[in-house]
């Protein structure tokens, strides 16, 4: 997890089941909120580096990164 959404989960990175990429972020969002469901909505996000879908699959050894917008000057 990135910025916004590495702040109010409290962590960078946790490990969360799920056989999909919408399981996972189901379950994170479940996990931190409100606050972090309306970040996901959001964001980018990322299977083992490349853009995913909601029902690209899932491994264990797979990551899903959560990645908020960017803002600055």
């Amino acid at each position: 997890m990135f910025a916004q959404a590495r702040e109010i989960a409290g962590v960078g990175s946790t490990t969360i089941d799920g056989a999909t990429v919408d399981e996972v972020l189901e379950q994170a969002k479940s996990q931190y909120g409100e606050a972090f469901s309306v970040i996901v909505a959001g964001s980018k996000v990322w299977l083992n580096g490349s853009p995913a879908t909601g029902t690209d699959p899932v491994g264990d050894a797979d990551e899903v990164a959560v990645l908020p917008p960017v803002s600055g000057g």
